[in-house]
């Protein structure tokens, strides 16, 4: 791999690993930490598989906060995806469902990787309970890699858990 994809690959794993930490660090100042996990369809260079995996968000305000997932697909080389992103909750009148939008940088290990890429989608989580979600959601965005791009679609669903 060249000189200059290793030095992207660090910086953006960096920027990661910090907004990773910070979140866990305002996390302790009791502000509302939701965790879960999420399994569905994605597709990745044409190819469709299973996803599953851990998933949590810090809300640092009522509408905003950061996410973070960690994916495994099951499709040939069994992609891994590291995801980072910003969540933004639009304003509804309902107080059982919150629709959100949310983008960010992800980094994707298999088949001589690891590779960059941009995630954005959204979605709407259902309470179905005290503290207790049902999203569902959709992420799409491209991955570089080995001097190709390509594209990644999930349709997801899963279990959300906000702490008290």
């Amino acid at each position: 791999m060249q000189k200059n994809g290793l030095r992207k690959i660090f910086l953006v794993v960096s920027l990661m690993f910090i907004t990773s930490i910070l979140a866990n660090a305002q996390t302790m100042s009791g502000k509302k930490y939701v965790i879960g996990g999420r399994l569905g369809l994605s597709f990745l260079d044409g190819t469709a598989g299973l996803q599953i995996g851990p998933t949590g968000t810090y809300y640092f305000d009522k509408n905003m906060g950061i996410s973070s997932d960690f994916n495994i697909n099951t499709q040939g080389g069994t992609p891994i995806e590291w995801n980072g992103s910003f969540v933004y909750n639009l304003k509804t009148q309902k107080q059982d469902m919150q629709p959100y939008l949310d983008g960010g940088m992800s980094l994707w290990f298999y088949t001589g990787g690891p590779y960059f890429g941009f995630r954005f989608g959204g979605g709407v989580n259902f309470k179905i309970a005290p503290n207790i979600y049902i999203p569902a959601d959709a992420q799409f965005g491209p991955v570089f890699g080995g001097g190709t791009t390509v594209f990644y679609f999930a349709i997801t669903s899963g279990i959300r858990y906000a702490l008290p």
